[in-house]
């Protein structure tokens, strides 16, 4: 029996790590669909958020027990946008991703509840909280894992939320509506506004 942990070790260390697979080519938005007002513009290699709400997504395929990496920088301190996970099909208007999947906020202002991290009035972002000034590149990983999502922000865990978990009382009609998603989703950003201008260098995925 002792020479099957050996045995197993050098096994492990044949196999090939996960590798990050980038889903923006920052030259275009092949394999991406807009929704809604606005657009997503390419800049410097960037894709940068212009005019209303809007929702790009991902549409190759949905994604399940993966990890979702954005890195992005604002432009102002209420610059607002999200990261949407979980959407049940490819989304048919812009609000499609906020009332059915769950956004992963983007806002440095925003409360506990509505700030980089949290899921939009469902699950507050805390811990070790930091968000870099406006200019300043941030990365966030987002673990979806079966019915479990877990958030880190800069390297810092900040949000760990579990499908049939409590929920606060949805009292406006722009929050999410309360209700099941599913373990497997497409993925996708959010154009909040025109005010808010909101760049993103990478976004990735790690199954």
């Amino acid at each position: 029996m002792r020479r099957i942990f050996p045995l197993i070790l050098a096994v492990a260390t044949l196999l090939p790590a996960a590798s990050w697979k980038q889903l923006f080519n920052g030259k275009d938005t092949s394999g991406w669909q807009m929704t809604g007002p606005g657009s997503f513009e390419i800049e410097d290699g960037l894709l940068v958020t212009k005019g209303g709400m809007g929702l790009l997504y991902y549409k190759e395929q949905p994604f399940a027990n993966t990890t979702v990496r954005v890195v992005f920088k604002t432009t102002g301190e209420r610059a607002n946008s999200g990261v949407y996970i979980r959407l049940p099909e490819r989304p048919r208007d812009p609000w499609y991703g906020v009332h059915y999947g769950y956004e992963v906020q983007i806002d440095s202002k925003g409360d506990e509840w509505h700030r980089t991290g949290a899921i939009y009035s469902l699950s507050k972002a805390g811990g070790e909280w930091t968000q870099n000034p406006a200019g300043e590149w941030n990365t966030m990983d987002i673990e979806l894992k079966g019915k479990k999502t877990i958030i880190y922000l800069n390297g810092k865990k900040v949000n760990e939320f579990v499908e049939g978990q409590t929920v606060p009382e949805r009292k406006m009609w722009y929050e999410p509506v309360r209700g099941p998603r599913p373990e497997t989703g497409f993925i996708g950003i959010q154009n909040h506004d025109a005010k808010s201008k909101v760049m993103f260098k990478e976004i990735s995925v790690k199954q």
